[in-house]
């Protein structure tokens, strides 16, 4: 699982690390969120395509998957982009899809959002009860992306589906958490992977246009920072008969 892509130098770092990460890794199946690639804001259907060519397997998202129109239909036509699925049924796209992973296990992955300093949703909590009631038995290996702010509600989710799901793990702060592990009843969790973009910036933008923001209270358009990317990601292992992990590891990798 790979944190969110921030614009083109976030593309541009998990184009250039991800053969290496699959040639060491060998990973039954990859996700990405990519809810930030076009310029930080969104995501397009040509950017889209780009990145499922990279060899990954399932796009997650959040609050900024609908900053391009462009994506629209797109979320409607490829069931490998996500969009957070507490948001209204109404809207385009799915916030949960099952899969199988290159060594023919059945992977169901799900895609919320969570509701603390965050755009108006439905409860993420009974949310995903509803859809892990949906899941057919017989898929063990459940991957949850929790777009969300706080940690406290990150948290929360975790112990809220430890045991239930193979892994949760929190996007959206784009700065990458220390405490990686598994929880007691066997869920793997992290509270942010962290994004992949340049990490001289604030959280993947240029800072100096960010630090003039707070100083005059005005806004500025944001642009991503461009220097050294970096991409952070975890590797997780699961049982794939009993659906619960053995191992999570946070990487940072520059190519």
């Amino acid at each position: 699982m790979i944190g969110d892509v921030v614009g083109k130098p976030g593309r541009r770092v998990l184009k250039d690390s991800l053969p290496g990460l699959h040639e060491q890794h060998q990973p039954d199946l990859t996700v990405v969120n990519a809810e930030n690639a076009a310029g930080g804001f969104g995501i397009t259907p040509k950017i889209g395509d780009q990145i499922l060519d990279l060899g990954v397997d399932i796009m997650t998202s959040g609050n900024h998957i609908w900053d391009q129109k462009s994506i629209y239909p797109y979320l409607d036509e490829e069931s490998r982009l996500l969009r957070p699925a507490n948001y209204p049924k109404s809207l385009p796209g799915n916030g949960f899809v099952t899969v199988n992973s290159t060594i023919g296990i059945q992977v169901a992955v799900i895609n919320l959002q969570g509701r603390v300093f965050m755009p108006n949703t439905d409860c993420p909590f009974r949310k995903v009860e509803r859809i892990l009631d949906r899941i057919p038995k017989e898929v063990a290996v459940i991957i949850v992306d929790f777009h969300a702010e706080t940690t406290s509600e990150k948290m929360a989710m975790g112990w809220f589906l430890d045991g239930r799901i193979s892994a949760l793990v929190g996007t959206h702060t784009h700065i990458p958490t220390a405490d990686s592990r598994i929880l007691p009843e066997g869920t793997a969790y992290i509270t942010d992977i962290g994004m992949s973009g340049s990490y001289n910036s604030v959280i993947g933008m240029s800072k100096e246009i960010a630090i003039n923001r707070f100083l005059s209270g005005l806004p500025g358009r944001l642009s991503p920072e461009t220097y050294k990317p970096q991409l952070s990601s975890v590797i997780i292992d699961v049982n794939p008969k009993s659906g619960l992990a053995t191992a999570i590891k946070w990487l940072g990798f520059t190519p």
